[in-house]
This record gives C-alpha cells, sequence and structure tokens, in this order.
C-alpha cells in the first residue's frame, strides 16, 4: 500500500521529471566534448549523467517502482526535444544562434535519438533490478548491481546508436573507446561517490519523512 497522499506523489513527480531532464539536456551538451584523462578518450557527459541513476534508485526505494516508471514515461519525449534543441544551439561547445534551429542537424539528431533510446533502456533495466534486490539486507546491493548493469547498457546503447559511422571524424574512430572509457568513468564515480551519497540521502530522506510519518516504512514504498 502506497504511503504517500496523490498530492505528494504529484509534486514528487513533477520535481523528478524536471531534474531527469534537466541531466539529460546537459549530458546530450556535454557528450559533445571530449577530452583525455590518463590516456582515455571520455566526454564530459560521464559526470553528470549517473545522477539520473541515483535519483531513480532513491525514488523507487522511497516511492516505489510505479512512480519510478510514471517520470520516465514523461520524460521521454521531451528529453528528446530540449536535447536536440539545445545541442543545436551549443554546438560544440559553441553558441551557434537562434538560426540554426533552421537547418536540420543529423549528428545532433543522432545523439538525441540515442540519448532517449539508452535512456529507456538504462531506466527500465534499473528499475526493474532495483525493484528487485531492494528488499534484501544489505541497502547498497540493489543500488551497486542496478548502476553497474544498468549504466552499461544505457552507455552501449547511446554510442553505438549516435556514433557508429559517425558524419564526425573523430567519434566515428574512437567511439568504441570513449564508450568503454565512458562506462568506466561512470562504475568509478557511481560506485566511488554515488553509491555512500545514495546512502546519505537515504537515511536523511528517511528521517525526515518518519518525523512527520512514524508509520513510514521503506518495505512498504
Amino acid at each position: 500500500m502506497n504511503q504517500f497522499t496523490p498530492e505528494q506523489q504529484s509534486k514528487a513527480l513533477r520535481y523528478l521529471v524536471a531534474f531527469h531532464l534537466l541531466i539529460i539536456a546537459s549530458s546530450n551538451y556535454l557528450v559533445q566534448l571530449p577530452f583525455t584523462l590518463f590516456g582515455f578518450h571520455t566526454t564530459w557527459g560521464a559526470f553528470t549523467f549517473p545522477f539520473i541513476f541515483l535519483a531513480t534508485d532513491l525514488t523507487v526505494r522511497i516511492f516505489g517502482a510505479a512512480l519510478a516508471r510514471k517520470i520516465i514515461f514523461f520524460v521521454m519525449l521531451p528529453s528528446l526535444a530540449a536535447s536536440y534543441v539545445l545541442s543545436v544551439l551549443f554546438y560544440e561547445g559553441q553558441f551557434q544562434g537562434f538560426g540554426a534551429l533552421s537547418e536540420f542537424n543529423l549528428f545532433v539528431a543522432r545523439i538525441a535519438i540515442a540519448s532517449l533510446m539508452a535512456y529507456l533502456l538504462g531506466q527500465i533495466l534499473d528499475v526493474h533490478i532495483f525493484n528487485r534486490l531492494r528488499r534484501l539486507r544489505s541497502w547498497w546491493i540493489a543500488p551497486a548491481a542496478s548502476t553497474v548493469i544498468g549504466n552499461g547498457l544505457d552507455t552501449l546503447a547511446f554510442f553505438g546508436i549516435a556514433f557508429y559511422q559517425s558524419p564526425d571524424p573523430f567519434m566515428a574512430t574512437h567511439w568504441q573507446q570513449i564508450a568503454w572509457a565512458d562506462y568506466g568513468f561512470k562504475l568509478l564515480i557511481s560506485l566511488g561517490l554515488f553509491i555512500p551519497m545514495y546512502g546519505v540521502l537515504l537515511a536523511f530522506l528517511v528521517r525526515k519523512i518518519t518525523a512527520t510519518r512514524p508509520n513510514f516504512s521503506l518495505s512498504n514504498a
């Protein structure tokens, strides 16, 4: 039984949809900016996208899988439009002017579509795995497993769709290397930073909720 009122769920849905859209749009812009770290090619998007998995896992833990799936549904089309528009306006990190929107940009369109497909695959899998494992005694197993598998599928789908035989010669040549490096950095960031952050935020949110709802239990969320 859900322990939150419809008004509380609706408010959470609005905030979380906005957060997902912000992270997706910014990540699609940042993925156009490759750089080399420790000899590996990667992109700045590797440092922002894991925030979505953190938010999704907390959503499933606190509100349940149903709300997390609603977020995915409401984010799909707006994220596609926002990703394309922002990436065209700030193509390769430079503001191109609003006139750039008058011409279709295939390179950016592939990134936007790839982002949508990767988001759907990664998030649906993340919700499914996390929801299956969240009742285990050790709190960290569910977010760690869903992060490793969800990020892997998300990264493979995104780079394969966006940059296979891309008109950008650098990305067309190095997309596989960048994808592996991107996945590695995502895991490093997620497991080293976001999983501990998940534990801290979960404890904080549970304290805040139980202060006003003493009967709240994660096992029933």
